[in-house]
Order: structure tokens, then C-alpha cells, then sequence
């Protein structure tokens, strides 16, 4: 990467982009609703169910200006998701404020192990164990959608939860692999305690990315 491309990556207006679609959203509050999914390459949490791994290496995906990325989802719809890897490793200001000109909705998917840059219209927050959110996302976050591997995930799902606002939407999800063994599980945890909500990765059952 020259200087001055890598200039324009460190300021926002480039971004490594490992891939754009459109699609129906999956997963947590908004499932159901028709979205262009912004992925951002680059992420150093390192989950080891990760299902997009080959987004980690931010080098493997070219740096591509946001006004083309900008352009392709104006033209599909108007909710944006921008997902990764870990967008916030970037200064999601420049491409959220360009997408907001245009009218759109814009979410975002975030470990929150960095802070917060860019406005959002939604931000659903999904910590991980190997590197913890920032602080300050909590408060500010929509929605928290937990992955569940194991039945420890659920004491850690309440720790994050008494962090966040009391509006803040809270999601308990089957980690993919897991699925089968985990959602007896979940099911019984949520109806129990009704504040929480399930979440299922229902664009992986429909066939759709």
C-alpha cells in the first residue's frame, strides 16, 4: 500500500472492503428486513467460531473509495448494515455521514473493542471474550446480542446487560456450530428470564448470505 492510499484508508475515505450484497438481515432485532451489507476487512479479536476468519487480515482486501461503496448501496435499499471483521479498527465517520446524505438507514455490527466513530442509526453491540468493549459503547448501544457457545455464556450475557441502557434490546444466540446442543438450552434461559430475547442466524436456514 502506497502513502497516499494509505493516508486515505487512515482518514476514512478509503476502507478495505472484503465485500458488499444485498441480502436479508438475519439476525437480532431487525431480522426479517432487507439491508446492504457493508463487510470491512480487518480484525485483531480473534473468536475462534468466527465464520468469516478470512476477513481478519485487513491486507487481503483492497482499499476501495467509499463514495462507489456509497453509490452500490443507494441503489439497493435503505438500510445499511456495515459488519467485518471489526469496522470500528477504522474511521467509520466519512462513510456514515456519506451514506446518511443519501437518506439511508445505517447500522452496525461491533465487537465495541474499539471506540466508537461514525453515526449510527443503530448500533447492535456483540462482545466478545478475547478483547472486551470499550466502556463507553454500552450506553449507547440498541441492541445486545450474545453469542452462546456454553452455558457460561449466559452469567457473561448478564454481565453485559446490567452495563447497557435500560432501552437496549438483548439477544441470546446459538453459536452456529453449536446450534443443536445450545437451544434447548437458550429457550428454557429466556423464558425464564423474559427480558432477553432469542436471536437465530435465519438467513443461514433460508440460504442466504
Amino acid at each position: 500500500m502506497d502513502d497516499a492510499v494509505k493516508a486515505k484508508v487512515e482518514e476514512g475515505i478509503m476502507l478495505p472492503l472484503m465485500e458488499e450484497f444485498y441480502t436479508i438481515q438475519g439476525e437480532g432485532y431487525h431480522t426479517g428486513k432487507a439491508a446492504y451489507f457493508i463487510r470491512i476487512g480487518g480484525c485483531d479479536v480473534g473468536c475462534h467460531w468466527c465464520d468469516v476468519k478470512e476477513s481478519w487480515n485487513a491486507d487481503l482486501h483492497p482499499p476501495t473509495e467509499i463514495e462507489a461503496v456509497v453509490k452500490n448501496a443507494a441503489h439497493y435499499s435503505n438500510t445499511v448494515v456495515i459488519t467485518g471483521g471489526e469496522p470500528l479498527t477504522w474511521d467509520m465517520g466519512p462513510i456514515t455521514k456519506a451514506l446518511k446524505a443519501e437518506g439511508l438507514q445505517v447500522h452496525i455490527e461491533t465487537s465495541g473493542a474499539y471506540p466508537l466513530s461514525g453515526e449510527w442509526d443503530w448500533i447492535c453491540l456483540s462482545p466478545k471474550k478475547t478483547k472486551p468493549p470499550v466502556d463507553e459503547i454500552y450506553q449507547k448501544a440498541h441492541e445486545l446480542k450474545v453469542i452462546v457457545f456454553n452455558n457460561h455464556d449466559l452469567k457473561w450475557a448478564e454481565e453485559h446487560a446490567a452495563k447497557v441502557g435500560p432501552d437496549c434490546k438483548l439477544f441470546l444466540q446459538p453459536e452456529w456450530s453449536r446450534r443443536d446442543k445450545m437451544m434447548p438450552i437458550i429457550t428454557d434461559y429466556v423464558m425464564a428470564n423474559p427480558k432477553w430475547q432469542v436471536s437465530l442466524q435465519t438467513h443461514k436456514y433460508i440460504g442466504l448470505p
